[in-house]
């Protein structure tokens, strides 16, 4: 699936953070192609902080860690769908 991501010219690609048992928009973030390799890895949301440059573990703040059920790409392939418990 990774390889099949369309990253933008800054080699991020938008996420989207949709819970799993509602279907509520949660966030939307950034996402390189370590962050996606480690949420494929580790089963939970990692992002790509555009302001910090850095991964983004989320809830390692917050304590609201989401823990990814499936990941979907869109039909162009540069966007992904986050369906998460959080």
């Amino acid at each position: 699936m990774i390889e099949d991501v369309v990253f933008n010219e800054a080699g991020l690609v938008p996420a989207i953070a949709q819970d799993a048992e509602t279907g509520r928009v949660l966030m939307v973030a950034w996402m390189n192609e370590e962050a996606l390799t480690e949420t494929v890895n580790s089963g939970r949301a990692v992002y790509f902080s555009r302001s910090r440059q850095r991964l983004w573990r989320k809830g390692e703040q917050s304590g609201h860690v989401q823990h990814v059920k499936d990941i979907r790409l869109d039909c162009d392939g540069d966007v992904l769908l986050l369906s998460v418990e959080q």
